[in-house]
């Protein structure tokens, strides 16, 4: 689970990009001290997350490899890393290089969903970091950002199954970043009502 001090989903979103930082810069993603000293320098916008023009030189550096498997395959098909049925936009940052493979058991299913709360820091780097980036703009567009009360969010997301599972039910977790996102219809619905105030005015 995160620190006392991620409180909010914008919190969540900054704590796991500064692992990714951390991995990047060779320090691996259990390096406390160093992903806590990115993840306030984040959220203080002493540093910001990398362009998408160098998520894009990065992904076709090695456009033969897997981004989720990290299997080496000639004939990779485009996944939408937030599935389209969920709401996910049909645009580059949504999408990654992947095996036939992993897009078939992947499927519908959202990219913690299928790696798991266990998997949460397995994640290869592009993938997650594009996927972090478009939930930080979704969930700007549901005005939840920066909801502290994480149960406020409980009764609109399906992942409840998976909270149980892993004894998260009303705790901060990764799956909070997607749970909300079920459906295309559902996030229409939640950018066109977008407006200030309760959450409520968004479902």
């Amino acid at each position: 689970m995160p620190p006392k001090a991620v409180k909010t989903i914008k919190d969540l979103i900054f704590w796991q990009y500064s692992k990714i930082i951390s991995q990047s810069a060779g320090f691996g993603k259990n390096n406390y001290g160093f992903i806590m000293s990115r993840f306030k320098k984040l959220k203080n916008g002493d540093i910001t997350w990398s362009s998408s023009i160098r998520e894009w030189i990065r992904e076709n550096e090695k456009r033969d490899v897997c981004n989720y498997c990290g299997k080496e395959d000639k004939n990779l098909t485009i996944e939408h890393i937030l599935p389209l049925s969920r709401g996910g936009p049909d645009h580059p940052d949504n999408t990654v290089w992947i095996c036939k493979e992993c897009n078939l058991k992947k499927s519908m299913k959202r990219l913690y969903e299928y790696f798991t709360l266990d998997m949460r820091d397995e994640i290869p780097r592009i993938a997650e970091g594009k996927y972090l980036k478009l939930l930080y703009d979704l969930h700007a567009n549901t005005g939840s950002l920066d909801i502290d009360d994480i149960t406020n969010l409980c009764p609109h997301c399906d992942m409840m199954r998976k909270c149980e599972d892993f004894g998260t039910v009303e705790q901060l977790s990764v799956y909070c970043l997607e749970g909300i996102f079920k459906d295309k219809d559902n996030l229409d619905k939640i950018q066109k009502s977008f407006k200030k105030g309760s959450l409520d005015n968004y479902f």
